[in-house]
């Protein structure tokens, strides 16, 4: 399997410093601050990149699950919060997908979305902050 890589740079104090974040695939490169991290200034942030990369890894990972099980989807949709409290420390990961797949049993989505709540690589690396998921199967 491939090591994936990524960089961030930061110049200066906490506070009025800035820095950047790249993927070592190129695919995204962004600034990111204080404010963009603890307020609402502009670029971005860990937390968020956290987000894509949960709500990634998650949608794939129940796509392999609903595909083993017979049930090929259509879409999976997953958006995530991160929830940075204090400390500052990760305290909540929610997700909400919303998923397309035909001929498929609440029951049976719902096992599957607890499966990869659970398993998917991403979730693994993170355990420790809460990770809450809603899911419903979109008509």
């Amino acid at each position: 399997m491939p090591i994936r890589t990524a960089s961030a740079v930061w110049d200066g104090t906490l506070k009025e410093g800035q820095g950047r974040m790249k993927l070592g695939s190129g695919a995204f490169e962004g600034a990111f601050s204080f404010a963009s991290r603890f307020e609402e200034g502009p670029g971005t942030n860990p937390e968020e990149l956290l987000g894509a990369a949960q709500a990634g890894c998650f949608s794939m990972f129940l796509a392999a699950l609903l595909t083993e099980a017979g049930h090929p989807p259509t879409q999976i949709r997953t958006s995530a919060k991160v929830h940075l409290g204090q400390g500052p420390r990760i305290t909540l990961i929610e997700l909400a997908t919303e998923a397309e797949v035909p001929g498929l049993d609440e029951k049976t989505f719902q096992e599957k979305v607890e499966n990869a709540k659970k398993n998917c690589p991403v979730s693994m690396a993170l355990i420790g902050p809460e990770l809450q998921v809603s899911a419903r199967l979109a008509s």
